[in-house]
């Protein structure tokens, strides 16, 4: 009985962290408001390009959720304090999107760990150029 051939290993991509890509672009993501594990993947990688477009989008990503969820909640602040009703209306939609951010994070951890290069929009188009 012949045994099926191994599986080739995948390519070598160069690194400079020591860890396999798919585990140090999961990484990046793993603090997400502030963006810390990202800038530091950021600083630390310098040849592997698909763990800087993870870096790049996580800090990216990161950034733009603190400032919305920070925006929104002032607005929802400002607004209750004015008109009880409007604050609760944008209390709920910061808990929405709260939760959108947090699912679409997880999607970003699997797709980094699977190995995908999964681009955002707009967001992944900004960190592709970057790097």
């Amino acid at each position: 009985m012949q045994r099926p051939p191994s599986p080739t290993p995948p390519p070598h991509r160069p690194q400079t962290t020591g860890l396999e890509p798919n585990i140090a672009a999961l990484l990046s993501y793993l603090v997400l408001v502030p963006p810390i594990t990202a800038v530091i993947f950021l600083l630390i990688e310098k040849e592997d390009r698909f763990v800087r477009f993870h870096a790049m989008q996580g800090a990216i990503f990161g950034t733009v959720c603190f400032v919305a969820v920070m925006a929104l909640r002032l607005i929802g602040t400002t607004l209750g304090e004015m008109i009880h009703p409007l604050g609760v209306i944008i209390s709920f939609l910061v808990a929405a999107i709260g939760a959108g951010i947090f699912f679409l994070w997880i999607l970003l951890l699997i797709k980094a760990y699977q190995g995908q290069a999964f681009k955002l929009p707009v967001i992944g188009d900004e960190a592709a150029r970057r790097v």
